[in-house]
């Protein structure tokens, strides 16, 4: 599953030579209980120090060319372009560039990290699709601001609370139905009134929508995998994977 860094390689179809993707886990970093080991986020309420050791030996271990493009995700659609790299951390929940050597970054604990590449290696975008952010559209915000056509795109879905784990109320499936009836396909029923949530079908059902039909990935569940994943849904307080796209 990972490599000898304990680092996630996408098996992604279609992925252009000269572009580089990762998703972290938890295994090897400097953070301790409940944050152990590898949290990348400062906003947790871990050790600053220990969050900063865990970015410099991020940077370390992937060769990165420039400091992530690390977001204050607020669970929106708003997409940010990045021309060239930033220091800043910008408010959105997704972002894009055009550009070389400009690492964008999407943290998670359960939601869905979404990287979109064209074929032609010529563009990038990363998406934090939590429920509310796919069911609003960040994924269609997104791609929006790629010049390629949607056949021109590939997409791999990161790490996220699988199918099995999901539990929503029938509010959650009312508003994804409103968008797509189709949707309903991706909830199923339980005896509480609560529905199980499929989130890798919904976003593959967006995608298809747009006529993205190149998806790989989608086969983790961070909730049961507690080995290797945070989650938030399954301990409350924890740290955050990152997942990463530059060329």
């Amino acid at each position: 599953m990972t490599n000898t860094d304990g680092l996630l390689i996408p098996e992604w179809d279609d992925l252009p030579d000269g572009i580089h993707a990762v998703t972290t886990t938890r295994l090897g970093g400097f953070s301790e209980a409940p944050y152990s080991s590898f949290n990348l986020a400062h906003h947790v309420g871990d050790d600053l120090p220990s969050v900063k050791r865990n970015r410099a030996r991020l940077a370390d271990l992937l060769e990165l060319p420039a400091v992530p493009q690390w977001l204050s995700q607020v669970h929106g659609i708003q997409v940010m372009r990045f021309l060239e790299p930033e220091v800043a951390t910008l408010q959105a929940d997704a972002s894009y560039t055009n550009k070389p050597g400009v690492p964008l970054a999407i943290m998670t604990a359960d939601c869905l990290p979404v990287l979109i590449a064209s074929k032609d290696g010529e563009e990038l975008g990363a998406a934090h699709a939590g429920w509310r952010g796919l069911c609003d559209g960040v994924i269609e915000a997104l791609t929006g601001h790629f010049r390629a056509r949607p056949d021109e795109l590939t997409v791999w879905l990161g790490p996220a609370i699988g199918p099995e784990a999901f539990e929503v109320g029938a509010e959650v499936r009312t508003a994804f139905m409103a968008v797509d009836p189709k949707a309903e396909l991706c909830f199923v029923e339980q005896s509480n009134g609560k529905y199980l949530a499929d989130i890798y079908g919904l976003v593959r059902q967006r995608l298809t929508r747009l006529g993205i039909s190149s998806v790989s990935g989608g086969e983790y569940c961070t909730v049961t995998d507690k080995e290797h994943f945070f989650s938030y849904r399954r301990d409350g307080k924890t740290g955050r994977m990152a997942t990463l796209i530059w060329r």
